[in-house]
């Protein structure tokens, strides 16, 4: 039976580390967390948009790694399985803050029910796809609501479903697809607005400079 062996650099491969590190091999979790680390910090932030709390969240979902790496049984991939428990971890912080992720379930239902004819909210929307570049885009998100910014993000960039975010988020799918329409509405409001910004600071840098060059 072959062994899996270190890489060249002398650095354990990924399954060898999490083997190890189940073991309780400090090297190994060390090497798990390099492997790994920037791609869950990049999660945190795009949740909670906040670059402290994301470097405190990343440090909390590693330290809930440590505790639980035991209990990895290989039934999906290490990555798959790390990243539902980081998105975890954020979604116990936001449900700590005075208004929680899932505050405007009751809201969403009634006007689902009085809002007039029912449009595919679920459904993708093409106006938020390759229409506007990425910066603007993530900076509209880091605006949206935490609850608006935690569907969206996991829907629209992590591609979870809506029965997977319901399960995460405890709230009902038609919640789920609710507020996903919702925060898909208000960045199309938030991108309007800063397109409009930024057009007027252009304006404004070029009249300064048309009167400077007088």
């Amino acid at each position: 039976m072959a062994r899996t062996r270190p890489t060249q650099t002398g650095e354990l491969t990924e399954a060898e580390a999490i083997r190890r590190a189940q073991q309780g091999d400090a090297a190994a979790f060390e090497r798990i967390y390099r492997l790994h680390s920037r791609r869950v910090y990049a999660l945190c932030l795009r949740m909670v948009g906040n670059t402290a709390e994301a470097e405190d969240l990343t440090q909390e979902a590693f330290l809930q790694l440590f505790r639980k790496i035991g209990t990895f049984r290989g039934e999906s991939a290490f990555s798959t399985w790390l990243h539902r428990l980081a998105v975890n971890v954020v979604l116990m912080r936001l449900r700590k803050r005075t208004v929680p992720v899932t505050s405007l379930d009751e809201q969403s239902e009634q006007d689902e029910e009085s809002s007039g004819p029912r449009k595919d909210i679920g459904a993708p929307d093409l106006r938020l796809s390759g229409s506007v570049d990425r910066v603007n885009l993530e900076r509209a998100v880091q605006q949206l609501s935490p609850g608006y910014r935690s569907v969206f993000v996991l829907h629209d960039i992590e591609g979870y479903e809506h029965n997977e975010i319901a399960a995460l988020m405890k709230c009902s799918i038609g919640n789920s697809k609710s507020q996903l329409h919702k925060a898909r509405m208000r960045l199309r409001e938030l991108l309007h607005e800063n397109e409009r910004d930024r057009a007027r600071d252009e304006r404004q840098a070029a009249k300064g400079g048309s009167a400077g060059g007088h």
